[in-house]
This record gives C-alpha cells, sequence and structure tokens, in this order.
C-alpha cells in the first residue's frame, strides 16, 4: 500500500520506489529516445498527482494523452508488471480530464493579449535582432503612454504603421524608429499570422484559475494542450505559450510555502524546443522563474529525449530524475551517455552508464528527492502502469468531453473591442477630415510666425487626452518585461 502523500513510481520484485509528493515543487525531468515509455510515464505521474487533488497542465505533442479522460483495459502483460510491482489496489479508470487547443479545434481555445505577453517574449517569438527589439520595445512604450490597448495582431501593426508615419516626431523622446525595423517586424508578423497566431492573441484571455480546478471528488482535473499541429506549423509559439503560461503563474500566484503536495503541475513535453534559439536573457529569465515558482507551489517537469537539451543551471533544479533507455551508436553518444550518468547519484550496485543502453520500453533509472531534499542513490526500476487508456482517445469521444466540461462556451466566442486598431483608425479619419481647415489656419497664422502643428503631434496630443478617458491607469505588462524594468 502506498504511503500517505507519497507516489508509487514504480519497482521490481516486490520492491518499491516512491516519490515524496511534497518534492513535487522541486521539479523533474523525464527523458529517454524515442518509443522508451515516456508519455506512459507522463500518464503514470499524471495520474498520480490527480489523486492528490493536484490539478495538472500538459502538453500533448502525439495525441497519446488524451487517453487519460478514458479508462484503460486489462491484459496479461499489465496484470503481470502490477504483481511484479506488487500494486495491491490497482485498476483501472478514466480521469477527469478538460482539453485545450490555441488553435480552438481540438479543445477550448487559449488567447492571451499582446499587452500581456510582453515585448521580451514577442521579440524571442519573431526572432528580432537587438535594434528590431528596441523598436518593438518603443512600440510598447508609446502604448502605455497614449493609452492605446494592444490586444491582438491587428493592433500591434496598426501601432507599427502609426510609428513609421510619425518616426520624425516620436524620435526626440523614444529613440530612432527605422522604417527599415518597422518593416521587418510587420513582416515577421505577417508570416506568424499565416502560422495561425492570430488565434491565440486576443480576448476572452484565458484565466490562469481554471487550470487549476478540481472535480467533485477533489481530485485534480488534467488539462491537455493538444500541441499535435501547434509543434508541427509553429514550434516557436508552442515554446512561447509555455513561457508565459509559466512566467504568469509566477507572477499571479500568491507564496505559499512548504506544503504537502503542489497546488499545481506543469509537464512541458519538446522541451528542448524551449531554449532553441532562444536569447540569452531570455534563457537566464527561465533560469529565474523555475527557481522561484516552486515558492508558489508549481511543479515544472520537462520532457526530452536527452537531458543535455536542458541548460544547465536548469537542470540543476530538477529534483525528480526518470532516465529511460538511450542508444550509444557513435562516440558522441557514448560521450552524452556518460555525462548523463554522472548527473545521478552513484549507486554501488549499479553501473549506471552501462544500464541507460540497456533498459527496456517502461523500464527507467530514477533519483528522487527524500524528506530532506536531496538526491537519492538511482535506481533501476519498472514503471507502474497506468489505470487509464494507453493512446489516444477517437474524435466522437473527445467532442463529448469537450462538449460536458465546465468551461464549454466560456471562451469559444472571440471578443474584439476597442483597442489600438480602432482608435487610430479615428483619430487617422479625424485628421484627414480636418486637414483643409487645418491649411487654412495654417495660411492665416503664418503671416505671425506661429509653428505649424504637425499630423503627428495632434496624435500625439489627442492620444495623451484620452488616457483619463480610456485607460486611466498604465497597461498591465507580462512578468517577462517587468523583470526587465519594464512599468506594470
Amino acid at each position: 500500500m502506498t504511503p500517505a502523500n507519497n507516489i508509487l513510481l514504480g519497482g521490481e520484485n516486490v520492491r518499491q520506489l516512491f516519490m515524496n509528493a511534497a518534492m513535487g515543487n522541486r521539479h523533474g525531468i523525464i527523458s529517454g529516445a524515442t518509443g522508451t515509455g515516456k508519455t506512459v510515464t507522463l500518464q503514470v505521474l499524471a495520474e498520480a498527482f490527480f489523486g492528490l487533488g493536484v490539478p495538472v497542465f500538459m502538453a500533448d505533442i502525439k495525441g497519446d494523452l488524451s487517453g487519460l479522460g478514458n479508462a484503460g483495459s486489462m491484459n496479461e502483460h499489465i496484470a503481470s508488471r502490477a504483481q511484479n510491482i506488487a500494486m495491491e489496489h490497482y485498476q483501472n479508470h478514466a480521469n477527469p480530464v478538460v482539453f485545450w487547443d490555441l488553435f480552438g479545434q481540438s479543445g477550448h481555445p487559449i488567447r492571451t493579449t499582446i499587452s500581456d505577453m510582453g515585448p521580451l517574449l514577442l521579440s524571442s517569438l519573431l526572432e528580432l535582432n537587438d535594434t528590431q527589439t528596441g523598436v518593438l520595445y518603443s512600440g510598447f512604450k508609446i502604448a502605455d503612454d497614449h493609452g492605446l490597448l494592444l490586444l491582438d495582431l491587428k493592433d500591434l501593426r496598426s501601432l507599427l504603421s502609426w510609428m513609421g508615419d510619425n518616426a520624425r516626431e516620436l524620435k526626440s523622446e523614444y529613440g530612432n524608429i527605422s522604417p527599415a525595423s518597422i518593416g521587418a517586424i510587420q513582416r515577421r508578423l505577417l508570416v506568424l499570422e499565416q502560422q495561425g497566431a492570430e488565434h491565440f492573441f486576443g480576448e476572452p484571455a484565458l484565466q490562469l484559475e481554471d487550470l487549476g480546478k478540481s472535480d467533485f471528488s477533489g481530485n485534480g482535473v488534467i488539462s491537455i494542450l493538444d500541441a499535435t499541429e501547434l509543434v508541427n506549423k509553429s514550434p516557436r509559439l508552442y515554446a512561447t505559450f509555455l513561457l508565459w503560461l509559466l512566467s504568469e503563474l509566477y507572477e499571479n500566484l500568491p507564496e505559499v510555502g512548504d506544503t504537502q503536495h503542489p497546488r499545481l503541475v506543469l509537464f512541458f513535453d519538446e522541451a528542448h524546443l524551449l531554449f532553441n534559439r532562444a536569447p540569452m536573457v531570455l534563457v537566464d529569465k527561465i533560469e529565474q522563474i523555475t527557481r522561484l515558482i516552486r515558492s508558489k507551489g508549481v511543479g515544472v517537469f520537462f520532457i526530452s529525449q536527452n537531458p543535455t537539451d536542458i541548460p544547465e543551471d536548469i537542470l540543476g533544479q530538477l529534483g525528480l530524475r526518470i532516465q529511460h533507455a538511450l542508444r550509444a551508436y557513435t562516440p558522441k553518444d557514448r560521450k552524452t551517455i556518460r555525462s548523463i550518468a554522472a548527473t545521478f547519484r552513484a549507486n554501488p550496485d549499479l553501473d549506471t552508464e552501462r544500464v541507460i543502453g540497456e533498459l527496456a520500453t517502461g523500464e527507467a533509472l530514477v533519483s528522487v528527492l527524500d524528506g530532506k531534499g536531496s538526491p537519492t542513490p538511482v535506481q533501476r526500476i519498472l514503471l507502474c502502469p497506468p489505470a487509464s487508456q494507453i493512446g489516444p482517445v477517437d474524435a466522437t469521444r473527445r467532442r463529448e468531453m469537450i462538449e460536458r466540461s465546465p468551461f464549454n462556451g466560456k471562451y469559444d466566442q472571440g471578443i474584439d473591442r476597442e483597442s489600438a486598431y480602432e482608435l487610430l483608425k479615428k483619430r487617422a479619419a479625424m485628421a484627414a477630415e480636418q486637414q483643409p481647415e487645418t491649411r487654412r489656419r495654417q495660411a492665416r497664422s503664418a503671416s505671425r510666425g506661429s509653428r505649424r502643428q504637425s499630423v503627428g503631434e495632434a496624435l500625439i496630443k489627442s492620444a495623451a487626452r484620452s488616457i483619463g478617458s480610456q485607460i486611466g491607469r498604465q497597461l498591465i505588462r507580462g512578468i517577462m518585461g517587468s523583470l526587465l524594468g519594464g512599468r506594470r
């Protein structure tokens, strides 16, 4: 029987290995080659946290994790494994699952605003250079100063066009805004839109508390992001979304201190995408948030083929380590395996480097944290079988679960309220109407030596006057911006 507040990971020959759930906010990594059982391990951990009342959010890259919503079926292989691990009360069951999808096709839509995303994450998403990033930061500052809501992509495009048209008037306060940089950012936005990002930016924005729900029995609901199309279509958008989610949770959740188990657990599959071509300033912020978010009661588990895909400063913070098989076909492979073996606390009864290449599907080398937070010696175990279905559910069953979800209808219909696009369009129209009268006034005042007011100046003054009536306060900026000194 599983001791209270412990998670049974597996074992062999009636010997069992438990993870202390209180260490769930110390993060973890699941790694191994394709086809070695990482997805099933993911299911087992999700079910274990669910049973402790901990909500789970996970990214589903292959579509297989939807099986969590269906009860599994007993067979000889599963029965034998459960007996080998001495799982006395093993039985199949389904789990409460909520499906999400950035494109709104295979789950409830997930949206956020351009403003909440912030300039740092957005510049990384667009792969801007330093000069272009500086122009984007200027754009966010201008939007803040002049009461322009940045909600969706058309808002940002409109703002950039206006900045380009009024670059001369803006230069003294916001620095040089070159047409080349504006054009480059606009082109990147078009590419992003073609990849489907227009579905992600807008309102209603995701409410974070909807990822922290429990069912009527007190079990944590499992939220699954369908990322099958997202990763193939726009892997950078996938990575940016996960980083945005992590940063939003860090900023908005209160401190909880030491608890019996986490308040929320995140599983990030294909973790190497989070760091590919990411600027160093962003990697540093990810490392900082990963280190600090444990105090908010959030556990983060990275899933990747190779632990070396994770930067060392982040890898060093991951308490639970589950290593599935890796094969050594080249000298480089052998060097990698040797490096991975060295990250485990040595077990005198195991040749860790050799065993990594021998593990069968469903086997793993595992090290957990003890009650004091120290890593235990690595052990070779069979992983527990999941209670839910291995493999995806069919489309009919998925649609049924979406329609029965407590969030059905809440996010389906997008909202397009007045924001930067509409305000700038109105002001441009007003400026065009006023041009004849403005010319007459300028002609009359020219003889008196009056200074001509440009259209750009008029727009800026009009925008400044609208701050009190339109916003009344600075726009909220995402954590990635505030950590770099942005205003909130």
